[in-house]
């Protein structure tokens, strides 16, 4: 596989919002909550772009991952539950999905790497993120990546887990 990471463009966003439903969907067989409140939608991958958040994993000409990007921009984090590492800038992504066709290829380790390496190329030691309970798969993701649990923050009226890791 000779990945790229980029940034996502409107033409991405039909095939992103496909992906989205995949995971959606896979969240559901699994018994999880996450995501089954009608987020993510079209609209917020539209404004992901818009934005200039939102970046996509390809493989030639197809898109095998998408996650959303943003720098200090996560109000429910000044609410943790807990205490964070730093306090400092931080990357914090969203929105983790891998397409069907390249599942267990390593697609999300390779997204972390590119998110790590966006928040390097920008001068910033601290990559947060946050996750269900029940998400099984992200969160030995973060596991095996060095994150630390550092307490929970509520998003959209839910409680989820929220990670650091230190570059």
């Amino acid at each position: 596989m000779n990945y790229k990471f980029r940034p996502a463009t409107e033409s991405d966003a039909d095939k992103i919002w496909q992906i989205l439903e995949q995971a959606i969907a896979r969240r559901k067989a699994d018994g999880s909550a996450q995501w089954q409140d009608g987020y993510p939608n079209p609209e917020v991958v539209t404004t992901d772009i818009q934005n200039r958040y939102g970046y996509v994993l390809t493989d030639g000409d197809n898109i095998a991952g998408y996650c959303a990007i943003m720098v200090n921009n996560e109000p429910a984090y000044e609410h943790l539950n807990g205490s964070w590492l730093t306090y400092n800038d931080f990357v914090v992504y969203h929105r983790v999905a891998v397409s069907e066709a390249y599942l267990g290829k390593g697609v999300a380790k390779e997204m972390l790497l590119y998110i790590e390496e966006f928040a390097k190329s920008n001068n910033i030691n601290s990559v947060k993120v946050d996750t269900n309970f029940d998400n099984a798969g992200m969160l030995a993701l973060l596991h095996n990546f060095g994150y630390v649990h550092c307490g929970e923050v509520v998003m959209r009226g839910g409680v989820r887990m929220g990670f650091e890791k230190i570059l």
